[in-house]
């Protein structure tokens, strides 16, 4: 890499208020310009706002490993 790509400042939107948010080490929030920011981010995936396509799993779809403490499980 040249010098001038060594220097050169990254900035990137943050992903909740659009924000610009320089790409540094030190800003521990990256990509959010905040807590505030990161903890929304993390609220709306736990409400499930956020959702990766696929089909929903059904109990076909599970493998079929004993769990739990039943005599059938290795020890």
């Amino acid at each position: 890499m040249s010098e001038e790509t060594n220097n050169k400042i990254i900035t990137v939107d943050c992903p909740t208020c659009h924000t610009a948010v320089e790409w540094l080490d030190k800003n521990e929030h990256r990509p959010f310009c905040s807590d505030r920011c990161r903890l929304i981010d993390l609220g709306a995936w736990a409400s499930e706002d956020y959702k990766v396509p696929g089909k929903p799993a059904t109990e076909w779809d599970m493998p079929d490993v004993p769990m739990g403490n039943d005599n059938n499980t290795l020890q």
